[in-house]
C-alpha cells in the first residue's frame, strides 16, 4: 500500500504470526483441559482473536464488548462506557480478555474490575501490543505479543479514522496525519 500516512513497519506480518501462534501454543497449555471464554475488545482485536484462535488447541468460545473511553483521541481518561457487553454469563468461566494494545491501561483496568464483579472462574489478559512508557496503572498483563515504543500505530486492527485496520502489519502513523 503506497500511502504516505503509514510510516515506519514496528512489526511485520511475519514477526506477528509466529508471535500468535506462540500465544497460541501457551495459551493452550495453560488451559489444557479447561474451557476457555475469549473476549474479544473490538474493534481493534477483531483480527488478533481470529488469528489467535486458529492457535488453540483447548475447546474456547468467543464473545466480544465494545467500550467507549472518554478523553482526547490520543489520551483516555479511564471514564468508560460499555457499548456492546456481553452476550452471557461468565460466572465461574476461566475468562482471556483479548485486547489490541495496552496504552495507559485505563480502560483495561475498567474492564478487569468489571468483569471480575461477574464472579469469573478466573480472569487473565492477553494483549498483542503494550506501550510501557505510556502506562498509568499497574496491571497483570499475563499475556503480552509485543513491547512497542510510544508511537501511535495502525495495522492488524489497529486504525486511524477508522482506517488502516486492515494492514497485515503494524506501522507507525506518519506525524503529520495525526
Amino acid at each position: 500500500m503506497d500511502d504516505p500516512a503509514i510510516g515506519e513497519v514496528l512489526v511485520s506480518s511475519e514477526d506477528l504470526q509466529r508471535r500468535v501462534t506462540e500465544l497460541g501454543a501457551e495459551i493452550s497449555s495453560d488451559y489444557e483441559g479447561r474451557d476457555l471464554v475469549m473476549i474479544g475488545v473490538l474493534k481493534g482485536a477483531v483480527l488478533f482473536i481470529a488469528d489467535l484462535m486458529r492457535h488453540l488447541t483447548v475447546p474456547c468460545e468467543v464473545d466480544f464488548m465494545a467500550v467507549s473511553s472518554y478523553g482526547s483521541a490520543t489520551d483516555s481518561s479511564g471514564v468508560v462506557r460499555i457499548l456492546k457487553d456481553l452476550e452471557a454469563p461468565i460466572e465461574g468461566r476461566d475468562v482471556l480478555i483479548v485486547e489490541d494494545i495496552i496504552d495507559s491501561g485505563l480502560t483495561l483496568q475498567y474492564l478487569v474490575r468489571n468483569l471480575r464483579a461477574r464472579n469469573p472462574g478466573s480472569l487473565e489478559v492477553c494483549a498483542l501490543l503494550t506501550k510501557p512508557a505510556r502506562r498509568r496503572v499497574e496491571l497483570p498483563i499475563r499475556y503480552v505479543g509485543f513491547e512497542i515504543p510510544n508511537r501511535y500505530v495502525i495495522g492488524y486492527g489497529l486504525d486511524y479514522a477508522q482506517r488502516y485496520r486492515n494492514l497485515s502489519y503494524v506501522a507507525a502513523l506518519n506525524e503529520q496525519h495525526q
